[in-house]
């Protein structure tokens, strides 16, 4: 068996349950969803031989609030990490040309001037990029 759909839902008492869509009766309930996935892996080792091989493709039921609060997690964090990056190079670019040149700063002056430690100017100087 290649890959398996599992499905992950609360039930009324807290627990997660897991049930592969592929595989009739093949289900388990675990207080977590870590915990469900682990033993869904061992349910379906009753069902098949080669369930330790089987990718297991999620599906954890959330609610609508709890999905979109996610999705929005996701947007921002993509567009932070954007940031971090054009950030990243812009701050070799001004260690260059704070250190280069014809200003030839110290360290510690550029770190000033760039409101970070000297140590980070000496990173930020042999960075490639």
């Amino acid at each position: 068996m290649n890959a398996c759909h599992v499905t992950y839902a609360r039930d009324e008492s807290g627990w997660w349950v897991a049930s592969i869509r592929e595989v009739r009766g093949c289900h388990t309930q675990g207080r977590t969803v870590d915990e469900a996935r682990r033993r869904i892996r061992e349910a379906l080792a009753l069902f098949v031989d080669d369930a330790a091989s089987a990718k297991l493709i999620d599906n954890v039921k959330l609610p609508a609030t709890a999905v979109k609060a996610i999705r929005a997690y996701a947007t921002l964090r993509k567009r932070a990490d954007q940031e971090d990056r054009r950030a990243a190079l812009a701050a070799r670019r001004a260690v260059r040309l704070l250190r280069g040149g014809k200003l030839k700063m110290s360290a510690r002056d550029a770190a000033r001037l760039l409101g970070v430690s000297h140590q980070r100017v000496h990173q930020l100087a042999h960075d490639e990029g």
